[in-house]
């Protein structure tokens, strides 16, 4: 009989991202295990058990401190480390030679900055936590991708120093946010730092989303639900990247597997909620227009629809409306419509039929037809492909 594997599982349990990687690794070994864990509680101090006492085979774990980086690499165990550094990759570095889950934060950062700039917002902040991997690599996407578009960011400063106690970095933060341009846009580097921005906003008294739009990272759902307004963010595919990391750690633990691997967590699309819930535009005839097709993205709307709801002429409305955001008024109409289907396909089991109504296309064959046109794939593909469970 083959030895169980034991695997450490070092990630943390607190928030939202770490624990959909362990429900796909869980998945994973219910289905080809059994396997045995040694799981890091909450949010985090890690411990790594004595691991040739334990009879440890394998570990799955953030790397979070070089004590634990010095302990992991000690027990000579295949390893899946998540979000590694640019310094631990190295070339030279001994974790260059481990495998390694990452988030897709580049993705992540690029659909939070389209959906920041198709509210109408033209003031960007970063909210991030000082020193984190992903936090940095996040900020500095966001700066990039902001900077192609044409706009500066402003950084969270306090972010770069050592974090304050929350009860004393709550009140430099709303200073923060109150002395930016309005309205503005603000991206968190994930769902737990979106939440402490909304509350600084309540501090300072500032609206959200009409003076402040915030989205985070990583569709926490409960967190994001729970939070004053419900927070917006960016879904990530936790789980099934937990799957795979489950499979390629059974590789390397069975010897199938000797190359470094590299697993990403991809970007999925915005969970969107009140906390963005706004559009903004010089042009109010225009920010009218956008309105209206959003709000009624599951409904068979047309051109004809929204130019009669403002009382303008079509053509009018139509050159107002391409000069003001470089597309049509029937692109934005099915590009609303897309969203809201990908976003239908994700979180829901509806049927295909329901999906299609739901979103104004009439028809699955329709739907289909758009999807294959704009992404490549049919709608079914892409639920197979993008679902986080």
């Amino acid at each position: 009989m083959s030895k169980m594997p034991k695997v450490a599982l070092l990630v943390e349990t607190a928030r939202g991202y770490g624990r959909e990687v362990l429900h796909g690794i869980v998945r994973y070994a219910r289905l080809h295990g059994p396997w045995a864990f040694y799981v890091t509680p909450g949010d985090f101090v890690q411990s790594l058990p004595q691991m040739e006492e334990w009879g440890g085979t394998g570990i799955i774990a953030r790397v979070a401190t070089p004590q634990v980086a010095k302990a992991i690499l000690a027990t000579g165990l295949p390893v899946v480390a998540l979000d590694l550094s640019e310094a631990q990759l190295a070339p030279g570095s001994p974790w260059s030679r481990m495998s390694q889950l990452t988030s897709d934060s580049e993705g992540a950062v690029r659909l939070a900055v389209n959906h920041l700039l198709e509210k109408g917002l033209r003031h960007f902040g970063f909210v991030g936590i000082a020193g984190t991997i992903w936090s940095d690599l996040r900020q500095r996407a966001f700066v990039r991708e902001m900077a192609e578009a044409g706009y500066e960011t402003l950084a969270y400063s306090c972010a770069r120093r050592r974090r304050l106690p929350w009860g004393r970095e709550q009140a430099v933060m709303s200073r923060w946010l109150a002395g930016l341009p309005k309205p503005v846009g603000i991206l968190a580097c994930n769902d737990d730092r979106g939440r402490e921005v909304l509350a600084a906003c309540r501090q300072a008294k500032l609206r959200v989303p009409e003076e402040v739009a915030v989205i985070g990272i990583d569709n926490d759902e409960l967190l994001c639900d729970l939070s004053d307004p419900p927070l917006s963010s960016v879904a990530l595919g936790a789980e099934r990247a937990g799957f795979e990391a489950a499979a390629l750690l059974d590789d390397l633990m069975a010897g199938r597997v000797k190359k470094p691997q590299r697993l990403v967590a991809a970007a999925l699309g915005v969970v969107a909620r009140r906390s963005t819930d706004v559009l903004v535009h010089e042009d109010p005839e225009v920010a009218a227009a956008l309105r209206f097709i959003h709000d009624r993205a599951g409904q068979p709307i047309r051109v004809y629809d929204v130019v009669s709801n403002l009382g303008d002429a079509r053509r009018t409305l139509e050159i107002r409306f391409r000069q003001a955001l470089g597309r049509s008024i029937h692109t934005e109409i099915q590009r609303t419509r897309l969203e809201r289907a990908k976003q239908l396909l994700l979180e829901t089991d509806l049927p295909l039929p329901r999906v299609a109504r739901a979103c104004g296309f009439g028809s699955p064959s329709y739907l289909a037809a758009v999807f294959r046109r704009h992404l490549g794939v049919t709608p079914v593909k892409y639920r197979a492909n993008n679902r986080n469970r």
